[in-house]
């Protein structure tokens, strides 16, 4: 027992400066993205931007309309997107195609730089989640039965909406802004930091090396390496931001090749946070399992892809 409280003493001092610096780093970053998306609100910018790709979301099976809620998450958050869906008067079917847009593709500024920060180019991360969002868009839209007819709705022109618009009294809206930033800040901190502790004890008492075998068979369907699991799990439960100390002590502990890490970054970028997320747009209508098995489908074929190009990649360089 004794031996045991030691080791946890020594856990939790080796954790703590890392988790800090993390804490520190993610907050800073979400409070400056959170304020110029916020300032974008007041303004009306988002408005504009939502209004000149509104036709496009025709393609998807979607009313110009909802181009709101998604340009709203990818921007900010999936809260953000709950709440202009939760306005609009949406079909199930319409409702199932926008939450796997925005799931895929959602506060795509912070998670790309907690991506970065692990090994995977931001560029990279925000390419290849616009281009899975937009793909499984067009996807469920031929798939999924009753495709809507749009040639009677009467598209909004972006010429009607003006590019600065001021949305409502600056004060009170940046209070209701700052009130939910201080919420947000004290969550990150706690499931951060826990969050360490807890994987550093996974690996200090053995326990990593168990979960990565008894997920070994989904993560090799997947074409993920076994020693992902961990960061595999952490994405899926918590989510990116929230795992983001995790992700980090990880690949600065070198336990993951800058390769694995771009394979594993190019899953749970389209698909993490899969318990919340999922129980959120269920509740307003999403099919929670097409939602889910579509990313993972495409999530699949883009790391078997990019397995495929390594694979090319290293046998052109030993015939060279």
């Amino acid at each position: 027992m004794q031996q045991t409280a030691q080791r946890m003493r020594q856990i939790v001092a080796t954790a703590t400066p890392q988790a800090f610096r993390t804490i520190r780093w993610i907050i800073r970053l979400t409070v400056i993205v959170s304020f110029v998306v916020f300032l974008m609100q007041y303004t009306g910018i988002i408005h504009w931007i939502s209004a000149a790709v509104s036709p496009v979301f025709h393609c998807f099976g979607l009313r110009g309309d909802a181009a709101m809620a998604f340009v709203s998450g990818y921007f900010i958050n999936i809260y953000t997107s709950l709440g202009v869906i939760t306005t609009l008067d949406l079909t199930i079917r319409e409702i199932t195609i926008l939450a796997t847009m925005s799931t895929a593709a959602h506060a795509i500024i912070v998670e790309g730089a907690v991506l970065h920060k692990t090994g995977t180019p931001t560029l990279y991360t925000i390419l290849i989640r616009t281009f899975a969002a937009i793909m499984l868009g067009l996807s469920l839209n031929l798939l999924l039965p009753n495709r809507p007819d749009f040639v009677a709705e009467s598209a909004r022109s972006v010429a009607d909406v003006p590019l600065f618009a001021i949305q409502g009294d600056f004060w009170p809206m940046f209070r209701t802004w700052a009130l939910g930033m201080v919420r947000l800040a004290l969550i990150m901190c706690g499931l951060i930091y826990l969050l360490n502790i807890l994987q550093r004890m996974l690996y200090e008492f053995g326990i990593m090396a168990r979960i990565s075998r008894l997920l070994s068979p989904i993560l090799k369907l997947f074409g993920l390496p076994e020693k992902t699991s961990f960061l595999w799990i952490v994405a899926n439960v918590i989510g990116l931001s929230y795992g983001s100390a995790a992700m980090l002590d990880e690949a600065a502990r070198g336990n993951i090749t800058r390769r694995e890490i771009n394979l594993l970054n190019t899953h749970i970028g389209i698909s993490h946070s899969n318990f919340e997320d999922l129980l959120l747009y269920a509740s307003i209508g999403g099919i929670w399992w097409v939602i889910l098995l579509s990313r993972w489908v495409m999530t699949s074929l883009l790391v078997w892809g990019l397995r495929a190009y390594y694979h090319l990649r290293d046998k052109l360089a030993l015939q060279s």
